[in-house]
């Protein structure tokens, strides 16, 4: 596939491509569905195609192809290049790219147990695993939905600018969701994933089975001894899984520069910030959020993003002040900047967009028990079930699932779906402290026309809310 990427580039510059970049994708996996302990089938992710992105003019192009041969790659080629042309006749202001430094790179994510060598019995012998703990439990579960996904990723990208980057990213996760009918009463835990790039050890570390498990028994023992939470202003503590969710949708969706000037503002919304809010106070100075896709075995993982650009940490927030924002090279040109490597596409038939990858609360100083000890009344969120914010991404709300009652500085009786409704600075800057220990949880985060669910995880450390108001 080398040669027909290089080729698409070179065909693209002979036809008046200012710049041209082609990138060639390939996904081999399975999907494995098991429905209250049947299997319900089994899927064969097989898919490659080429991509061709040039700009001609100050207009840009973008077409694929999945027929890989000459003949039809360059009709690829020439039909970006007559959209760019096209494109450039009714744009006010010439698209540029930012200045890159480039590589010639290979890499890959190794697995200690590969999943390609492994049968689809034996994988579905990790369904079996939650099936049976589930049924030890002695808790009437009377909907279980599980689901085993892995493939492997690979991708060629070239430029006219001097990138050539191959990767080949592993990646597999584990789905389920569970009904708790306890009482006449029943309880359900949305879609819970463990998901990592990398082997098959990874699942086996991570145990979802027990995961699976300890759900269940929190579903079980919220009909049985939930009572309402507390309303008006009390403190909050939250856990990674609902900081990770506010982070994502408070901080990096509003934060992606294409979205901030105005791109996507008649498909997933507008933001309430600004390029010149760049330097302002947004949250306390304990409050500082990372988006790096660097982070070894991770749902995001990826060292090079999809125009090339070497990734890196990015610090969106820093001491609670508004530091940079997630760019592609297009963006970035803009505020006269770099890339900080944030073009995602999810397969070779889509164009790369601003995204996020691996977004986190950074950790602060506070053990779990530091940051409930002088908490009169309160209440710890655990998990969620349900989220909503505005289109601008400030106001916002978030109702637990498992959540506890904290009293005096420790830790009672479960409550049944706190509220939490609040603006985005008044989140940030009601955090006064941050745990040590941090955790992530994989999501799927969807954008643009036509849609892409890119891979992502959201997570940090536990934070504590002072005075915020909760309703029921």
């Amino acid at each position: 596939m080398h040669e027909l990427v290089e080729f698409a580039v070179e065909k693209a510059q002979e036809l008046g491509a200012k710049y041209a970049e082609a990138r060639f994708e390939e996904k081999d996996g399975t999907e494995i569905v098991m429905k209250n302990g049947n299997p319900e089938g089994l899927a064969v992710l097989a898919d490659r195609g080429i991509a061709i992105r040039v700009l001609v003019n100050g207009g840009m192009g973008f077409a694929s192809t999945n027929v890989l041969t000459k003949e039809s790659v360059l009709e690829a080629v020439k039909k970006a290049v007559k959209l760019a042309k096209a494109a450039s006749k009714v744009r006010n202001k010439p698209i540029e790219f930012s200045e890159e430094m480039f590589h010639e790179v290979s890499y890959e994510v190794r697995m200690k147990k590969d999943f390609r060598d492994i049968s689809a019995e034996e994988k579905m012998d990790y369904l079996k695993q939650i099936e049976e703990v589930i049924a030890g439990s002695g808790i009437t579960v009377p909907m279980r939905f599980l689901a085993y996904r892995d493939f492997m990723w690979h991708k060629y990208f070239v430029n006219n600018e001097g990138a050539k980057v191959e990767s080949f990213i592993p990646r597999v996760s584990i789905t389920y969701n569970l009904v708790v009918l306890e009482e006449g009463q029943m309880e359900q835990a949305p879609f819970v994933q463990r998901a990592f790039s990398g082997g098959l050890e990874l699942i086996e570390r991570d145990k979802p089975w027990e995961r699976a498990l300890n759900d269940v028994k929190v579903l079980q023992r919220l009909i049985k001894e939930g009572q309402k939470p507390p309303e008006g202003k009390v403190d909050v503590v939250i856990s990674p899984e609902v900081a990770g969710i506010a982070v994502h949708e408070s901080v990096g969706h509003p934060y992606e520069l294409d979205r901030i000037m105005g791109r996507e503002a008649a498909q997933a919304g507008e933001s309430f910030v600004k390029p010149e809010m760049l330097g302002e106070r947004i949250g306390s100075e304990v409050v500082t959020v990372i988006e790096d896709p660097t982070i070894p075995n991770s749902w995001g993982f990826y060292l090079y993003d999809d125009e090339g650009v070497k990734a890196r940490p990015r610090y969106l927030i820093r001491e609670g002040i508004i530091n940079e924002f997630l760019m592609n090279r297009e963006y970035a040109y803009y505020l006269g900047t770099h890339s900080n490597a944030s073009a995602r596409a999810i397969n070779y038939d889509r164009e790369p967009i601003v995204r996020m990858a691996n977004t986190y609360l950074a950790p602060g100083d506070y053990s779990f028990e530091e940051l409930i000890e002088d908490i009169k009344l309160g209440v710890y969120m655990v998990s969620f079930n349900e989220w909503n914010i505005d289109d601008r991404r400030y106001q916002q709300r978030y109702i637990g699932r498992e959540a506890y009652l904290i009293e005096n500085g420790e830790i009672k009786y479960p409550v049944r779906k706190p509220i939490l409704e609040i603006t985005t600075k008044g989140l940030w800057s009601s955090v006064d402290a941050v745990g040590k220990e941090i955790e992530f949880h994989p999501g799927t985060c969807g954008k643009g026309e036509p849609g892409q669910g890119v891979p992502v995880w959201m997570g940090g450390a536990h934070a504590r809310l002072r005075e915020v108001v909760l309703r029921r």
